[in-house]
């Protein structure tokens, strides 16, 4: 008798992070179908995260109950880092894993280079010039704030470059859609490379 083929590990992950500043839940599926559930309290944002679940193909649920009191900058810092913990949570060991993605995304005049390596190092490299301060209530030095605290997280290298753009809200959806789109690529499984750790050093 053969016995049947064992199914893959679920790529699931949920983690809480509760400090004066936020509250924040956030629930990944690696393997999902891109659907949402959103409460950060800020619109855009949560718009930009409706992106990534949807490009990525990542299902996403996130809750924060921060101090928008104050401005938006520990709720967006706080889900990066709660979204890269989670994202490293259901990764585990990163056996099978394809490691590498990167995407060109256009939106009407606007064009962004995303690149991603779950390397285990954590490094963002980022250039992108918005031509305006906010897009809907949203401060646009924060995309860099999310993403930082993503890396470091995740333990992921990032790279985000906008290269044409005039409008600020063309420019960042184009940002987060091209993170989706690389995401997808390096979260994907790699058939050739199941149950291998894709580094020369055996870990990552």
């Amino acid at each position: 008798m053969i016995a049947p083929a064992l199914a893959p590990a679920a790529r699931v992950a949920e983690v809480r992070r509760d400090t004066q500043e936020t509250r924040v839940r956030v629930r990944v599926d690696l393997d999902g179908s891109g659907r949402a559930q959103l409460s950060t309290g800020i619109g855009f944002f949560d718009h930009m995260l409706d992106q990534i679940a949807r490009h990525g193909m990542i299902d996403l649920d996130v809750e924060c109950d921060g101090d928008l009191h104050i401005d938006g900058h520990h709720t967006v810092e706080d889900v990066g880092i709660t979204l890269g913990q989670a994202v490293a949570q259901a990764l585990a060991d990163k056996k099978g894993l394809s490691r590498y993605g990167h995407a060109y995304v256009p939106l009407d005049e606007a064009l962004s280079r995303v690149v991603v390596d779950f390397s285990g190092r954590p490094g963002l490299h980022m250039r992108v010039a918005f031509k305006a301060a906010t897009i809907g209530g949203f401060d646009t030095q924060l995309a860099q704030e999310f993403f930082q605290g993503f890396v470091n997280h995740a333990r992921a290298t990032v790279h985000v470059d906008n290269l044409h753009g005039e409008n600020a809200h063309h420019q960042c959806e184009s940002i987060f859609k091209a993170f989706a789109r690389a995401l997808r690529m390096a979260l994907a499984p790699d058939p050739r490379a199941a149950g291998v750790v894709p580094s020369t050093k055996g870990s990552l």
